[in-house]
């Protein structure tokens, strides 16, 4: 597979797009807080993001509910545990 990820800049824009803050970007994106999103996005060296945390936030803002339900009881039924609400409160 060939990958370019995204550009620090890109990855902002993304934010302003969706009006959420590094937080909110950071449970999209399946990273441990905001602190840990904005090493994406500025500093020094900013860290690429992998295409496979990119693919899990693109998948979760196009796919719909029940689809997303199914991937998830899906990877379930594969042996994960997995929870996707903020906090770590049970999802349906």
């Amino acid at each position: 597979m060939k990958y370019t990820p995204p550009k620090p800049q890109d990855l902002e824009r993304l934010k302003q797009e969706l009006k959420l803050s590094s937080a909110a970007m950071a449970d999209l994106f399946g990273v441990q807080g905001g602190r840990q999103w904005r090493k994406y996005t500025g500093g020094e060296t900013p860290r690429e993001i992998s295409p496979h945390i990119l693919f899990f936030a693109m998948a979760r803002l196009e796919l719909d509910d029940t689809t997303i339900k199914r991937v998830l009881d899906r990877m379930r039924r594969a042996g994960a545990s997995i929870d996707l609400a903020p906090g770590g409160e049970q999802e349906p």
